[in-house]
């Protein structure tokens, strides 16, 4: 099974991208694959962006993983 995250766009240098996954975890993701700008949202798999995303949708993801990590922790 795979799994991608959505994450947004924080800074953009090159082919690399600071990215936001939400509560500030950040990390650097390859985004040669689309045409991604500060501001926008990615879908990351294997420290590649391999989709662009619109923010609802992006948001609504996010906050599902945040209630299903909060779920387990219990």
């Amino acid at each position: 099974m795979c799994l991608a995250i959505p994450a947004h766009v924080m800074s953009v240098t090159g082919d690399k991208a600071q990215v936001d996954f939400g509560q500030n975890v950040l990390r650097e993701v390859n985004v040669s694959l689309v045409e991604a700008k500060v501001g926008d949202y990615v879908l990351v798999h294997a420290g590649y962006a391999i989709q662009k995303l619109d923010e609802k949708d992006a948001l609504e993801t996010l906050s599902l993983w945040r209630e299903i990590l909060s779920a387990e922790n219990q």
